[in-house]
């Protein structure tokens, strides 16, 4: 793959900032109140969501004109999990994709959208065999 664009960011951890290298993103973290933390700031699992929201939102509006589908009604919403990893004891991720489709997506041509939509979108990609990904129509 040939990167048309690299995003770089630098965190100082769960209890500190995150910054883009230009500067647009700063952002305090803080661990989540039921995870013990303060909740005085975004967290990883927050940004995570919000990145693959957005992505995913995209690559839809992508597949769906080429398949001359209107989707400027859509709204996705990811919700990322953190929880214990059973394998290693450390922490693993999950991920609820909610898509609110309006009622000509309803049943068989909105899951057809979401799975050609989650074949194509590149968070999908990435966490592809890795984290459990489910999607809900809405």
């Amino acid at each position: 793959m040939d990167a048309l664009y690299t995003a770089v960011a630098t965190a100082t951890g769960r209890d500190g900032r995150a910054v883009s290298s230009d500067g647009t993103l700063d952002l305090p973290l803080a661990l989540p109140q039921v995870l013990g933390g303060s909740g005085r700031g975004t967290n990883p699992e927050q940004l995570f969501a919000a990145g693959y929201a957005a992505c995913f939102a995209s690559a839809m509006a992508t597949v769906a004109r080429q398949e001359k589908i209107d989707v400027s009604e859509v709204a996705v919403t990811a919700e990322v999990g953190i929880g214990k990893d059973a394998e290693d004891g450390g922490f693993a991720l999950s991920v609820v994709i909610r898509a609110e489709l309006p009622d000509h997506l309803q049943g068989g041509p909105g899951r057809a959208l979401l799975e050609k939509t989650h074949a194509f979108c590149p968070y999908s990609k990435a966490t592809r065999g890795n984290i459990p990904v489910e999607l809900v129509i809405e």
